[in-house]
């Protein structure tokens, strides 16, 4: 026998999503359950024949104010809140009329839905939902007795219950019922509460949410020892989110993370500008390069550093083409996203049947706003997308030179990339390809050294007569407090500079980048990523 089993004799149902409504309500009479409904919900299941009682038939009041107040009294939310085997409830029910309901079926008004499809003001705010939240937290809370669903997926879980225990739920699956009703409110209230923030420009304000739908359970975390899954949030920003996959295996949660790291990066890279290719590893681009075409910028973002990119994320900004499609499943790629593909590109990618294709449907803008969120012991860090863009920034020179048109544009291209670098950040770019990157050391000294290491490492494999950082230019995500790290760059052989500035020893840099005749420019802006 079922643990506390409860037998179902009435079920409300109000629902905004009417997927999958008629089927479960004609399969609920079934059982002999008794039907209550209230407006758009109860002409449905007219119209389908079912019989079925208004919610204003049980509270003795019409539905009124649009539709705001229908369900807010206690004829439901007693039927609800009731503890069947507690005399005193049953007493009260009686002497008030109440009957009871042992289902609820809610799912809310749209509003995630309704905010991402850019509604204004007031259409916001009417699609909050208030009577539908009160009836599945009342529902939740008395899950000894009522089982409450919010989500259609899963009416064939009520139905199967029903079957196997003779028209009764047990204490084990309301139990659930109940977790993912709490869990579907919050998420619904943070979407409103942070609609209500960005909408009043409160970065901080005293209370934050957020909340999200699973969109996947993950085999393992970062490490096989971590469980891990990935969340949908109210976020209809194109990325690895909004992404189909069309074939491959499935994503992993470094996958995902390296992902979003590829797709935020190919952002800055206007599609109408030129192609362009972001090579990733471990959430670092490891090659990046613009070209009049995905195949040349592939090749270029490739040349880089083609050590690393065995086994890394391709993210493009235009539709794949059969091109770069053959070119790309040469060496052992992870993962390839890209806006959209060609037929034959995605036959081409399905010759290697591992490699996950994604395509999101559209380019991430740079300037979106949005919010990053991390977990610290005990709290939640949580800062605005750093949404600055170079083509945005007044660039500002400050040495005797200079640069060139040429240099100016490599400078731009280098300063884009470093954005999306882990800090201290150092990128060498010629030609808008980056010809060494160094990432995420603790000294910015450090970062040159390796990002023209690894410039050299890569013009011995070429067999180029020397490394491609001669008659470069390099960028800085944030000042440098030395002269040191400069000097590395131009001992390289970087021909111009671009990083924010505001350094203590502004000047000393400066007179190093005029005594080596090398240009510099000053942005304003730092980009530390951690």
């Amino acid at each position: 026998m079922p643990s506390h089993p409860r037998r179902v004799t009435r079920a409300l149902l109000s629902v905004s999503d009417k997927s999958g409504l008629i089927e479960f309500a004609k399969a609920l009479g079934g059982f002999g359950i008794e039907l209550v409904s209230t407006g758009g919900t109860a002409k449905a299941l007219k119209d389908a024949g079912l019989r079925v009682d208004d919610v204003s038939d049980l509270t003795g009041f019409p539905e009124m104010m649009d539709g705001r107040v229908k369900t807010l009294h206690p004829n439901v939310h007693g039927g609800l809140l009731a503890i069947r085997n507690n005399a005193e409830h049953a007493a009260a029910m009686t002497a008030h009329n109440i009957k009871a309901i042992d289902l609820l079926v809610v799912n809310l008004y749209p509003f995630e839905e309704t905010v991402a499809k850019g509604a204004d003001y007031d259409d916001c705010v009417e699609n909050i939902d208030i009577g539908g939240p009160a009836m599945i937290r009342a529902a939740a809370k008395n899950h000894g007795d009522v089982a409450v669903v919010v989500d259609t997926t899963d009416y064939s879980l009520v139905l199967e219950e029903l079957t196997r225990h003779s028209g009764m739920t047990t204490y084990e699956t309301r139990q659930k019922l109940a977790a993912k009703a709490y869990a579907r409110t919050a998420a619904y209230d943070a979407a409103i509460s942070n609609w209500f923030a960005a909408t009043l420009n409160n970065d901080t304000p005293d209370y934050r949410a957020f909340g999200g739908r699973l969109a996947q359970s993950l085999r393992y975390g970062e490490n096989p020892h971590q469980t891990a899954a990935v969340y949908r949030t109210p976020n209809v920003r194109a990325g690895v989110m909004t992404a189909r996959q069309v074939q491959g295996k499935e994503l992993s949660y470094n996958n995902i993370n390296d992902t979003d790291a590829a797709y935020e990066a190919i952002a800055e890279f206007d599609p109408k500008r030129a192609a362009a290719c972001v090579i990733v590893k471990h959430a670092n681009p490891c090659g990046v390069a613009e070209g009049s075409s995905l195949l040349e910028a592939y090749k270029k973002a490739l040349a880089c550093d083609s050590t690393s990119a065995f086994g890394g994320i391709v993210a493009l900004n235009r539709p794949l083409d059969a091109e770069a499609a053959k070119a790309i499943t040469e060496i052992f790629t992870e993962v390839i996203i890209a806006p959209s593909a060609s037929d034959e590109a995605i036959a081409i990618v399905a010759g290697k049947k591992n490699l996950r294709l994604l395509l999101a449907g559209g380019v991430p803008d740079p300037r979106d706003k949005g919010l990053l969120v991390k977990s610290v012991a005990g709290g939640l860090l949580v800062q605005s997308r750093d949404n600055a863009v170079v083509d945005d920034m007044e660039l500002k020179v400050v040495t005797k030179r200079a640069p060139t048109a040429a240099e100016l544009s490599d400078l731009r291209f280098a300063f884009r990339v470093a954005k999306h670098v882990k800090s201290n950040t150092i990128v060498y770019a010629k030609d808008l390809a980056t010809v060494g990157i160094g990432a995420g050391q603790m000294s910015r000294v450090d970062s040159a050294r390796i990002a023209a290491r690894k410039a050299e490492d890569a013009a011995k494999e070429l067999k180029l007569p020397a490394p491609l950082t001669k008659g470069s230019v390099v960028a800085s995500d944030a000042f440098f407090p030395f002269a040191d790290g400069l000097l590395v760059a131009i001992e390289a052989g970087a021909t111009a500079v671009i990083q924010p500035g505001g350094s203590m020893r502004d000047n000393e840099v400066i007179e190093a980048a005029d005594k080596h005749g090398i240009a510099m420019v000053f942005t304003g802006t730092r980009h530390f990523k951690h």
